[in-house]
């Protein structure tokens, strides 16, 4: 995960260091540690497709989703908002199956719950260039 980029940052010291860690775990598609960041009946929209409801429905989703690339990585640019409801604007840089590296701009939208669990997010950024 890249952070040098980061130009503003809204958040607390502890939630930041909360959220670098929930980042970690998507750049590491580690499924094991990112299952803990969710509420149960959390809800994820990726772009315009319909949402997709429960803890168990997201990590089986984002399993499968993990697969189509070698690899992603963060690049903060901007957090905006509170605690428990902020915008991430970033860079994320992937390398595909076929190792081609490709850079999308991407925003996600972030909600928590009083309890520090995620309970929605969204995330809207073109991946076509993952896949051409």
């Amino acid at each position: 995960m890249k952070t040098h980029n980061l130009k503003i940052n809204q958040l607390a010291p502890e939630v930041y260091e909360w959220y670098l860690s929930y980042l970690e775990a998507i750049d590491n598609k580690d499924i094991e540690a990112y299952i803990n960041f969710l509420a149960d009946d959390c809800v994820m929209l990726p772009n315009n497709n319909s949402p997709v409801q429960g803890k168990a429905t997201i990590l089986q989703n984002l399993s499968h989703y993990w697969k189509t690339f070698s690899s992603l990585e963060h690049d903060l640019l901007n957090i905006y908002g509170d605690d428990l409801s902020f915008v991430l604007e970033a860079l994320n840089h992937y390398v595909r199956l076929d190792g081609k590296r490709v850079t999308v701009r991407a925003v996600a939208i972030t909600e928590r719950n009083k309890q520090g669990l995620v309970s929605s997010f969204r995330f809207y950024t073109d991946t076509t260039s993952i896949f051409e």
